[in-house]
């Protein structure tokens, strides 16, 4: 079951386990996700569970403070940031009709409500095959996620801020999932210094100790948090479980990684970023579009699943949120 606190005017929950857990999840290990009649897969990483020291003070910003300690259980990550490959068949059903061995999306799968068709390439020019989907906005973000577990019976979910950095630091305390040195960034990640303005194919540079690809740069990655600059400061001296800030509010919405336009600063793995309206500014609706941001070319998202799966009424509270009209 999904349970809930309020400290400090913001909402904490933890997902609790809903029932046994079945043998894939009791042994933890990676494994592939076969999108059944089709020839999509995607791979899972095993995060193990543990406390980390979540933010920081070396890199002098104040929504990343007061350092604290964090307990987390154990959950897969993506490998990669999901990509056009994947996303792009729930964009447009009839795409998904052409990719399925046998022609055909089942009834419910069907149903599913998806992204209004975007009037711009949302691809901006980069590239689609092997790179990463962007520009959707956190609504949709979730609601390819229902589309994940319509196809495969499986909850996938965006990551809590709070895993997205014990995901990314993989054990290690330093600035970079890899140290200090931001001179070595070109090893492991797409930004400023070496995208030449656009995003590569994911999994081209090096992944850090627990095998996941792009953590820094390509495209930054959606959280499920709402962004709130002084969220820590209420954990200062605690050791907290599965924090969470469950969004009420169309914005701002926490955004983790960096991009490739990212200055090698905003890739640290304590480094924040919060969505904004900017980011729709040139939509021309009224109300603008629950879909897309058309000025973020450099955000997209990362699947993860919780070992813990909650309750079918709690995966489905998850995905059916309404979207919050953006005038």
């Amino acid at each position: 079951m999904m349970v809930q606190k309020v400290k400090n005017g913001v909402i904490i929950f933890t997902l609790v386990t809903a029932g046994l857990l079945s043998k894939a999840q009791q042994k933890h290990e990676r494994y592939i996700q076969k999108i059944e009649g089709t020839h999509l897969e995607f791979s899972m990483e095993a995060i193990p569970g543990g406390i980390f020291l979540m933010g920081s003070d070396k890199g002098g910003k104040a929504d990343e403070k007061p350092v604290h300690k964090v307990e987390l259980d154990p959950f897969w990550m993506g490998t990669y940031e999901v990509t056009w490959d994947l996303y792009e068949p729930f964009v447009y059903k009839d795409l998904e009709q052409t990719i399925a061995v046998d022609g055909k999306v089942a009834a419910e799968v069907d149903a599913i409500t998806r992204p209004t068709k975007p009037y711009l390439d949302m691809t901006f020019g980069m590239g689609k095959e092997g790179h990463p989907a962007l520009a959707m906005t956190h609504y949709n973000a979730i609601q390819f996620c229902k589309w994940i577990y319509m196809r495969t019976g499986v909850f996938y979910r965006l990551p809590t801020e709070a895993e997205w950095e014990y995901a990314c630091r993989a054990g290690s305390t330093s600035e970079y999932f890899f140290g200090d040195d931001a001179s070595q960034l070109s090893e492991y990640a797409w930004f400023a210094l070496n995208s030449n303005e656009k995003t590569a194919p994911v999994g081209t540079k090096k992944p850090n100790a627990w095998g996941l690809f792009d953590m820094a740069g390509n495209v930054a990655e959606w959280t499920f948090d709402q962004y709130v600059a002084d969220y820590y400061m209420q954990f200062e001296g605690q050791t907290t479980k599965s924090p969470v800030a469950v969004p009420t509010e169309l914005y701002p919405h926490s955004v983790r990684g960096g991009s490739f336009e990212s200055q090698a600063d905003e890739l640290r793995s304590a480094a924040r970023m919060a969505s904004d309206p900017i980011w729709k500014q040139l939509d021309p609706q009224i109300p603008k579009s629950n879909w897309w941001f058309p000025e973020a070319p450099f955000v997209g998202l990362r699947l993860v699943r919780p070992v813990n799966t909650p309750s079918q009424e709690e995966i489905m509270a998850y995905y059916n949120q309404e979207p919050i009209k953006d005038f």
